[in-house]
Formats: C-alpha cells, sequence, structure tokens
C-alpha cells in the first residue's frame, strides 16, 4: 500500500495504480483539485493530450510515458519543469502531489 498526500488529504492505494483515478475516485472535492478552472469538464480523460492534470510530485512514480514526455514538451509546459501528468504515472510509493495555479497547473514564478 501507498499513502498519497493531495489537497490537505491522505489517501491509500495500492502501489502501480494509476494517479490519476487515485484522485479521481476519492471524493468530489479531491477531483475539483486537480484540474484548474475550465480543465474541470474540458480535460482529456486520462489521455495524456491536454496536460490540465500536471502536477508537482515528491515520491516515487513509474517512468514518463512517450506520451507523458510528448506533452510536457510544449507550452505551456517544460519537460525540464518537475511536473508529471497525472494521468499517465503510476504509485510506486509513499506521494506529496501539488497542484499549481494556471489552467495546465503549469508553475509560476511567485
Amino acid at each position: 500500500m501507498a499513502l498519497v498526500q493531495f489537497a490537505g488529504k491522505k489517501i491509500c492505494c495500492s502501489r502501480a495504480e494509476n494517479l490519476r483515478s487515485v484522485l479521481m475516485r476519492h471524493k468530489p472535492s479531491m477531483r475539483a483539485n486537480l484540474y484548474n478552472g475550465a480543465a474541470r469538464v474540458t480535460h482529456c480523460r486520462g489521455l495524456g493530450t491536454c496536460g490540465t492534470c500536471a502536477v508537482e510530485v515528491q515520491g516515487e512514480l513509474s517512468p514518463m510515458t512517450k506520451i507523458e514526455r510528448w506533452r510536457l514538451g510544449f507550452p505551456p509546459h517544460q519537460l525540464d519543469s518537475g511536473l508529471r501528468l497525472a494521468c499517465q504515472v503510476c504509485v510506486m510509493g509513499d506521494l506529496v502531489v501539488t497542484k499549481h495555479r494556471g489552467l495546465w497547473g503549469q508553475r509560476f514564478d511567485d
């Protein structure tokens, strides 16, 4: 089992489980925190094409997929930003997940 901390909540899940699936099945408030603004209704439903489920993750994840590398490789994202797409990663251990501002959850310098 793994523990995922996100939006002030703690969720237990199985290892190798998709991060987006873990967050989407846990309470409506958790789902709302994964997507910002209009992305709450216009996201790609986990295909990896929109990039709106980008999150900062501390902890052990599966390696980056080709789709994830492709989507994070063009604006507003940057491949070296340290963000991951929740829909493309699997939980491999305990995680701390942070969602940033912006429609795509891209990191802004404050």
